[in-house]
């Protein structure tokens, strides 16, 4: 198996992981950073902006598992990059002041 294509499996798990915050920001209607923002990453964008980027990753994530066959060596690519991706995403997102109360606030 090429390293070419589990690195393809790899950037697809990245892709489709990063999909998902935006995807919801967008169906939840609430502004959510994207790299159009300003600070690109750090601002908040319009819920459209967000589907277009959710849509845009989705997309590309897509494409890269074209001809994914499920080997073992492809699968662990794509859950791996897809779970580290995600953990960062949330590390990274969580540390931002984007106006919402935390979860464990009173009055929740």
């Amino acid at each position: 198996m090429p390293v070419r294509s589990t690195l393809a499996r790899a950037a697809a798990g990245a892709l489709l992981a990063n999909a998902v915050p935006h995807g919801v920001a967008a169906l939840i209607r609430r502004p959510f950073p994207t790299p159009f923002a300003d600070p690109p990453g750090r601002g908040l964008s319009q819920p459209g902006t967000n589907l277009a980027w959710s849509a845009t990753n989705a997309a590309l994530g897509a494409a890269l598992l074209r001809g994914y066959d499920g080997s073992t060596p492809e699968r662990a690519a794509l859950l791996a990059s897809g779970v580290l991706s995600g953990a960062g995403l949330a590390v990274y997102f969580g540390r931002l002041d984007l106006g919402v109360p935390p979860a464990d606030s009173p009055g929740d």
